[in-house]
């Protein structure tokens, strides 16, 4: 059987004293309506990437609403992850190359294969995340539980091959589920398309608030020096998130900023081979400077260590190149942080009014703008508060849930 993430039951109750009382009275509503129905995520890692953050807090909310939803996370060796990274690589708009040989196509289908005989079936409605597990939906003997595949990354400009590849997957399900718009392929037919942008929980151990003394001597811990100005990069080590650009923004502003540091604080999953080689990468790079700190899940930089990292520093950074959407973007947000971002896939979304001046497209801008808010800590403090009110009005965990039991109950309503 495929392995089944341990979860408890968080109180969505909670939310009522964020957001009052008219959303969460919606999702009961929905919650009652779906009741006895179960509901089972599917996908490739259960920590170190967007998703896996997503669902461990997602899912314990469901349930406290009454629902029955679990979550299972295939299997893969190491050339099963290789190929899978190379498609999402390419469905983001890179180098589509390794799709097309036929060892790629035999090794993705047979690991899809045996994880779709692995598969616990006793659910109503399967939501698969992301290409690594697309083809369980074609290899399942399951002919009464709806199937839903969610897409959390940015396909505006696929590889065309590898978009040719994937689609007649996708194709075989009932409903498919983009961050945006944008995001959604023109020749992609399935009964349902839907659009949905992620959320953060705004009461886990990433987002809770916490005193910024207390953070400030929990990074001082880590060696950042908290008598100097401190500009951050939370991300996975993925060459789309540039972080070799992150560097050279630093350098840039601290030509400015004397005594600048950054820090890059990076997750590594057991779905990215490539990450390991990113990180070692960025290693070398920051080896050179000790003014820039890297950190990992690995050593022992976890989400309360993140919220501390954001709490404490004082610009955040996120010069991506390709974005599904960046739950990073509101995390920092949603605790006052002013951020100078890559204007990219879902990032602007998050960006909007007064934010979305700090939306860059080059390195050079991107130092620009990290001094400009470095030097005039008011005009900070004030996109911080207009960040943090646009992240309670549309990306917050509520809003999600309501969004995806709607979905499931259209889906389910055929």
């Amino acid at each position: 059987m495929l392995n089944k993430v341990s979860l408890g039951i968080r109180n969505l109750q909670k939310y009522r004293l964020v957001l009052g009382n008219e959303l969460i009275d919606e999702i009961e509503k929905l919650a009652d309506e779906l009741k006895g129905i179960r509901i089972c995520h599917v996908n490739s890692t259960s920590f170190g990437g967007g998703v896996a953050e997503l669902l461990s807090s997602y899912i314990p909310l469901v349930r406290s609403v009454g629902l029955t939803m679990d979550w299972q996370v295939i299997h893969g060796d190491r050339r099963f992850f290789t190929i899978t990274k190379s498609l999402h690589n390419a469905l983001q708009g890179g180098d589509g190359s390794l799709i097309q040989r036929e060892e790629t196509d035999r090794l993705y289908k047979t690991q899809n294969q045996m994880n779709a005989r692995e598969m616990d079936y006793n659910y109503d409605i399967f939501i698969i995340n992301d290409p690594q597990p697309a083809a369980l939906r074609h290899f399942s003997d399951d002919s009464n539980a709806k199937w839903i595949w969610r897409c959390h990354i940015d396909t505006s400009v696929p590889d065309q091959g590898a978009w040719a590849y994937l689609r007649p997957y996708v194709e075989e399900y009932d409903a498919a589920v983009f961050t945006m718009d944008q995001f959604v392929p023109q020749d992609l037919r399935v009964p349902t398309i839907a659009t949905m942008a992620p959320a953060i929980d705004a009461f886990s151990a990433k987002n809770m608030t916490l005193p910024r003394t207390l953070c400030r001597e929990m990074t001082e811990d880590l060696g950042i020096d908290r008598e100097r100005p401190l500009i951050l990069q939370v991300s996975r080590f993925d060459p789309w998130k540039d972080p070799f650009g992150v560097i050279r923004i630093f350098q840039l502003a601290r030509e400015k900023v004397p005594g600048l540091q950054l820090a890059l604080v990076g997750s590594l999953a057991s779905d990215d081979p490539e990450g390991w080689s990113m990180y070692a990468a960025i290693h070398t790079e920051a080896d050179k400077d000790r003014d820039v700190h890297v950190f990992t899940n690995m050593t022992g930089v976890g989400s309360m260590q993140v919220n501390a990292f954001q709490t404490a520093c004082d610009v955040a950074i996120q010069k991506s190149i390709r974005e599904g959407f960046g739950l990073v973007i509101s995390e920092a947000l949603w605790k006052g942080l002013p951020i100078v971002a890559g204007n990219a896939g879902g990032i602007p979304m998050q960006m909007t009014g007064n934010l979305s001046n700090y939306l860059v497209n080059t390195l050079e801008e991107g130092a620009e703008k990290v001094v400009y808010l470095l030097q005039n800590r008011e005009i900070a403090a004030e996109l911080g508060k207009e960040g943090k009110e646009n992240v309670k009005r549309n990306f917050l965990m509520p809003r999600l849930i309501r969004d995806e039991l709607s979905l499931v109950k259209r889906v389910l309503a055929g």
